[in-house]
């Protein structure tokens, strides 16, 4: 009986580190992989096993986040809804300034993105691509803005339309809590004032 127990004890912890493997490097253009993917490696208990990762992340302030390509998505998704979900790797708690240096962005890349985002949202979750472009040439070379939006596009952070809107796009909607994002730029508006 005892051999059993050890031997799942071990199926699991070879599932975590494949787990890991899989959402911590990148295989295809966007971070992490899909719901149905990690089924099909990790067998029928994936979920317990993401479960199992995240816990273990806790330790290193890092969690396993997951996002839908539609935002209207219920709270509680079902086990056949998070088979289409993205899973990827995230911060647990607020990024600092040492964190944000490690990761490979500029600061005035970040800002510039904390800008395009909070001007979407300012207009209800989409806006012409040529208004954000002017918004962020109010602080950013103007060479900078279209390689920072394209750069935003292509991580994922940024959607466009083919009549060129640009929306939240899943990783945003994953990475940036947009209530926080507004109420910092609300206290930062009244203390300038």
């Amino acid at each position: 009986m005892e051999k059993k127990v050890k031997r799942t004890e071990g199926a699991y912890s070879k599932k975590v580190k494949q787990a890991a493997h899989l959402l911590f490097f990148k295989h295809h253009r966007l971070p992490g992989v899909r719901g149905w993917e990690l089924k099909q490696e990790l067998g029928s208990d994936w979920l317990e096993v993401v479960e199992i990762l995240d816990n273990q992340l806790k330790n290193v302030d890092l969690q396993v986040s997951h996002v839908f390509d539609e935002p209207d998505i219920n709270l509680e998704p079902s086990r056949e809804q998070l088979l289409d979900a993205r899973f990827y790797i995230t911060m647990r708690g607020d990024v600092d300034q040492k964190t944000v240096k490690t990761i490979g962005w500029r600061f005035d890349d970040i800002a510039g993105l904390a800008v395009a985002v909070a001007y979407i949202i300012s207009k209800q979750g989409k806006a012409s691509r040529s208004e954000v472009e002017r918004v962020l040439m109010e602080k950013l070379p103007g060479w900078r803005v279209k390689a920072n939006l394209d750069n935003y596009i292509d991580e994922g952070y940024l959607g466009q339309t083919e009549n060129g809107l640009l929306y939240l796009d899943w990783r945003s909607r994953a990475e940036i809590d947009e209530k926080k994002l507004v109420d910092l730029i609300l206290s930062f508006g009244k203390q300038t004032a």
